[in-house]
């Protein structure tokens, strides 16, 4: 195998590795600080309120609980305008990829057009031979020339499938 075919594996599943840890950060999400302060508080407060549970405190539980429920209200619209913001950032660094990635796979087409990427025997193609076959096969050694287009749908499905499976291991909190 040639080390063209291992180069266009790793850029493509390096670009592969990368949409999935976005698309894994962007179901995921992060609790900022506030989020967290503002949670704590609203614990603390429901407790206070359940030990004040006689009637001489009851006017004083009801008022910790509608203090708690504005506190939830208030966490509500801070992490709504949370997800809203890093929706769009995560949109923006998508685009941002996906622009990236045509232009890669346009330049190694480009760069691999007219010369084979790797050859591997005829039995390891045997039923798709002529599809991954580019011009045929190699007479010097009988073996079948793959050309880039098959190669970087290959790879594509392979890495894709690779970096699936394995993002969620590597990026475990």
């Amino acid at each position: 195998m040639s080390l063209a075919a291992i180069f266009v594996f790793l850029l493509v599943s390096a670009l592969q590795m990368l949409e999935c840890v976005l698309d894994l950060a962007r179901r995921r999400g992060s609790i900022s600080d506030e989020q967290v302060k503002l949670r704590m508080e609203i614990t603390q407060i429901l407790k206070e309120a359940s030990t004040l549970s006689t009637s001489s405190t009851f006017a004083q539980a009801a008022k910790l609980k509608r203090l708690a429920a504005a506190k939830e209200k208030e966490l509500a619209k801070v992490q709504d305008l949370t997800i809203k913001g890093k929706q769009s950032l995560y949109e923006q660094y998508g685009k941002v990829l996906l622009i990236t990635k045509v232009l890669i796979y346009g330049l190694l087409v480009l760069w691999f057009w007219s010369t084979p990427v790797t050859t591997v025997p005829k039995h390891l193609l045997q039923p798709f031979g002529r599809l991954f076959s580019w011009r045929g096969i190699d007479a010097a050694t009988g073996r079948v020339v793959v050309g880039i287009l098959p190669w970087l749908f290959l790879t594509s499905r392979v890495s894709k499938l690779l970096s699936e499976k394995l993002a969620p291991i590597f990026l475990h909190p």
